[in-house]
């Protein structure tokens, strides 16, 4: 992974991760690229391997997005790590890692509350159909319910559990038990039918990570 795929990557996330968010990017034996932040400091060095244990190695290993606290046995600091790997054609080449001092909780963990009108309403997870970024906030569609919820899409998904939802574009979060259908699209994307009628599309970006987490 040259400098510029790096520039490239980094372009890309500044979009998916919260401000002060430590950024830690790797290929599949050594860190390449590392931004600290105020809250959390890995005193990682490009060139340094990847730990065992850490959230990349575990990503590299499964080939999929994990969202994990890792203990302080790993780098002498506890945080709470969410890494995605990078895989082309198949293939698993690195890892984006985005690392936190501890998972944050400004609201129930197996609740979303979304605003319609001028009133709020608490929301379980499992009634979440998908979930869409709209207008810097985020449209949640459930059978019953439609409304936005004030954080972004890559805030929510750090409280969305990864055996249910999703990422299958950058705009949109699909509850698994939700898709009704999966159909095949262009350039080896899909397309996703819910069970309320909505059509959500898989992007080239996540359509590997979407068919590997699925096993198809």
């Amino acid at each position: 992974m040259d400098p510029k795929q790096i520039e490239e990557i980094m372009d890309v996330i500044k979009d998916f991760f919260p401000e002060n968010t430590s950024i830690a990017i790797s290929d599949t034996n050594e860190y390449l690229y590392y931004q600290p932040s105020k809250k959390v400091d890995l005193k990682i060095k490009p060139g340094d391997p990847v730990k065992e244990g850490s959230a990349a190695h575990q990503a590299l290993t499964y080939g999929q997005k994990i969202n994990t606290y890792i203990e302080s046995d790993v780098f002498g600091v506890p945080y709470y790590g969410m890494s995605i790997p990078l895989i082309e054609e198949g293939e698993t080449k690195g890892a984006v890692t985005a690392i936190f001092p501890q998972k944050p909780s400004p609201f129930l963990t197996n609740y979303i509350t979304i605003k319609i009108d001028d009133c709020w309403y608490p929301i379980k997870h499992n009634q979440v159909i998908y979930l869409e970024t709209q207008l810097r906030k985020t449209f949640v569609k459930t059978m019953n319910r439609e409304g936005y919820h004030r954080l972004n899409l890559s805030d929510l998904e750090l409280f969305l559990a990864p055996d249910s939802f999703i990422r299958c574009h950058r705009s949109y979060i699909v509850n698994i038990d939700f898709i009704q259908e999966i159909q095949p699209d262009s350039h080896s994307t899909f397309l996703l039918i819910m069970k309320d009628g909505t059509r959500i599309p898989v992007s080239q970006r996540y359509a590997s990570y979407f068919r590997r987490s699925l096993g198809f």
